[in-house]
């Protein structure tokens, strides 16, 4: 028995282990996202196809919420896919980091995420980069998808989603992903402006596009932000 416990536990590196707890907290955001999407609009198959396919928390959350604000379908993967920019760039990273070959790159794409690239990046032996980043990555994946299914059917039994107050839900659940990340004045400068953007062209533009706008502006104003750091760094 000790020695059973003692292999289980040698398996179970730091990298695991963070790997691991970060996969359940996450995985189990995913019941909100399957619920939403489902008020939004979308079927249970529909919504469980997003989580497996497009595999990124912000980016569906923005989908949903799009269309739950009834925008188009073209505006709604528009402005997911403005925010998934930021995995091509956690690509490039973990590329350089794993040095995976072919067959394994594909997989390993499709699972970098905020959190298998944190878990990663915060270990200090290439092993446990390898072990972090699989473990969050693999793990998420599973219980995103399996607690999206649970969600997706939790809310096509909920009927109305104005009847439960979660038409509006959408919006405070992309607020809840962005919140943690705002540190320092620079991103609160970017909030604040992109929610004032969004203020003043929601009146005077179709659904769905404000939320492009937005993420346009942030964009730029992250250039402007960068351009300046490295002028000062000279």
């Amino acid at each position: 028995m000790s020695t059973a416990l003692a292999r289980t536990s040698a398996r179970l590196t730091p990298a695991v282990r963070m790997g691991l707890s970060i996969s359940l907290a996450t995985g189990l955001y995913g019941i909100s996202f399957g619920a939403l999407a489902v008020a939004a609009g979308l079927s249970v198959a529909q919504a469980c196809a997003l989580s497996a396919l497009m595999f990124t928390g912000g980016s569906q959350f923005a989908f949903a919420g799009v269309l739950g604000g009834g925008g188009t379908a073209a505006a709604a993967t528009a402005a997911a896919s403005l925010l998934g920019i930021r995995n091509a760039v956690y690509g490039v990273q973990m590329n350089a980091l794993l040095r995976p070959g072919w067959p394994r790159k594909l997989l390993q794409a499709h699972v970098t995420i905020d959190e298998s690239v944190a878990t990663a990046s915060s270990q200090e032996h290439p092993d446990e980069e390898y072990r972090g980043f699989w473990t969050a990555g693999l793990g998420v994946w599973f219980l995103w998808n399996l607690f999206t299914l649970v969600g997706a059917l939790a809310g096509d039994m909920l009927g109305d989603p104005r009847a439960w107050g979660l038409d509006g839900a959408a919006v405070a659940a992309f607020l809840g992903l962005l919140w943690p990340r705002l540190h320092g004045r620079d991103p609160w400068a970017v909030a604040v402006v992109a929610a004032v953007v969004t203020v003043v062209v929601t009146p005077v533009v179709p659904p769905g596009i404000p939320i492009i706008v937005a993420a346009g502006v942030a964009a730029a104003m992250g250039v402007l932000q960068h351009r300046r750091v490295v002028q000062g760094a000279r």
